[in-house]
């Protein structure tokens, strides 16, 4: 049986990773960093990369000065419809921590907790 040739194989390959693709989030192990890529790999719902935009989106969000969150409270935000809900992204990683192990679900909790007490 002939053997395909490594220039035939690296050819199927995907040539170029987004580099939203891979998670890098501070504070996580690399077990926790390869358990969400599983994740976002076999769920159906899940992209690669929606954990750490999520997060991305959150920390941002947290760190806006409070009469602009009275504001979006109180009336809503069109831009939101472009770049991404908030508090959406907010559930979301509410449901990934409740997917992961207990370990790597400590670790996530711990980075979303410093958001939050922003």
């Amino acid at each position: 049986m002939p053997r395909r040739r490594p220039g035939r194989v690296r050819a199927g390959l995907p040539r170029h990773r987004t580099p939203d693709a891979s998670p890098v989030v501070d504070g996580l192990s690399s077990r926790a960093l390869s358990e969400i890529s599983r994740l976002e790999r076999t769920r159906g719902q899940l992209r690669p990369g929606d954990v750490g935009a999520a997060l991305r989106l959150w920390k941002d969000y947290a760190r806006r000065p409070e009469r602009e969150l009275w504001h979006d409270d109180a009336y809503g935000n069109a831009h939101w419809y472009c770049c991404g809900d908030p508090l959406e992204a907010r559930a979301l990683l509410d449901a990934v921590t409740h997917a992961l192990s207990r370990r790597s679900a400590r670790e996530l909790r711990q980075v979303i907790g410093r958001f939050d007490r922003v």
